[in-house]
This record gives structure tokens, C-alpha cells and sequence, in this order.
């Protein structure tokens, strides 16, 4: 078996820390788990830790559920993704109905794991993602997209 050179082993070796760092997309999966996949991985570059992925109870789904270290916050995202070229923007299908779906499963997740009063946004990632393309062609990222939505006792 002939040896590579040094330079290109290391690469080859960066290549998949990368991979393993930041979390992989799998090919086989649904259109919406591969966006949710990419949108960690973004929020993963951008040093927030990734909590969880796809958390879901009788009081809604949350897609991406991360930590701000930084700003000791936590960050509920909802992903949505396209698959068509159609006219329209991934992020105006998160409505109010939406908001407050989203609002009530954080919540839930807040008083199961004791975080109530812990300082939460809500960020919406946008994912263009055409029929036949291996990658999106382009991924937009909203921070404070959207206060919390419905009404909802904080104490019960």
C-alpha cells in the first residue's frame, strides 16, 4: 500500500474533524431532517452548543434547541426549509399559530429540565435547498425572530 504524503493525510484527517465537529448531514434522511441537520451545524460554527435536535412532546415540536454560552441564553429555532425555486420566503410559514406552537413546547421543555427563568429567544433559519442539489444554495439565520407567542402561566 503506498503512503501519502503527510500533508495530504492531514487534510484528508482535518476533513472529517470538521465532519465530527460541527455534525454531518445525512443524505438519506427527509428534506426538513437534513435542513435541521445543516441549521446545527451552522448554530454549532457560530459557538452555540446544540441541546437538542427534533424535541417534541404533546405540546409541540422545537427543531433545534441550543445554548448561548455567551449571553447564558437559551435559543429555541425553528427550521424551515424549500425544496422549490417558487416566489416566497421559508420564514414568513413560521405564523403566529406557528409562534405559539413553538412558545408552548419551550415552555414545557423550561419547566421539565427546571430553566424557568432562564433568558430564551427565538431564532427562525431559513434554508433554500432546490430538487437535484447535493447542498443548499443558501441558509439565512434570524436571531430574535419572533417574541413569545399565546398566553401562558409561567408558574403553573
Amino acid at each position: 500500500m503506498p503512503r501519502l504524503p503527510l500533508a495530504s493525510t492531514l487534510g484528508r484527517l482535518h476533513g472529517r474533524y470538521q465532519d465530527w465537529r460541527y455534525g454531518r448531514v445525512d443524505p438519506q434522511a427527509p428534506i426538513g431532517r437534513q435542513g435541521e441537520q445543516v441549521a446545527a451545524r451552522l448554530l454549532r460554527q457560530k459557538g452555540l452548543v446544540v441541546i437538542a435536535e427534533s424535541e417534541s412532546d404533546r405540546g409541540g415540536e422545537i427543531d433545534v434547541i441550543a445554548a448561548d454560552k455567551r449571553t447564558r441564553t437559551m435559543v429555541f429555532v425553528e427550521v424551515k426549509t424549500l425544496r422549490t425555486l417558487r416566489p416566497g420566503h421559508p420564514a414568513d410559514r413560521v405564523d403566529a399559530n406557528k409562534q405559539t406552537r413553538i412558545t408552548r413546547a419551550a415552555l414545557r421543555f423550561l419547566k421539565r429540565r427546571n430553566l424557568l427563568g432562564t433568558p430564551c429567544r427565538f431564532d427562525v433559519v431559513a434554508i433554500w435547498w432546490p430538487d437535484g442539489s447535493p447542498q443548499p444554495t443558501k441558509i439565512q439565520h434570524y436571531e430574535h425572530a419572533f417574541e413569545a407567542a399565546g398566553e401562558f402561566d409561567l408558574w403553573s
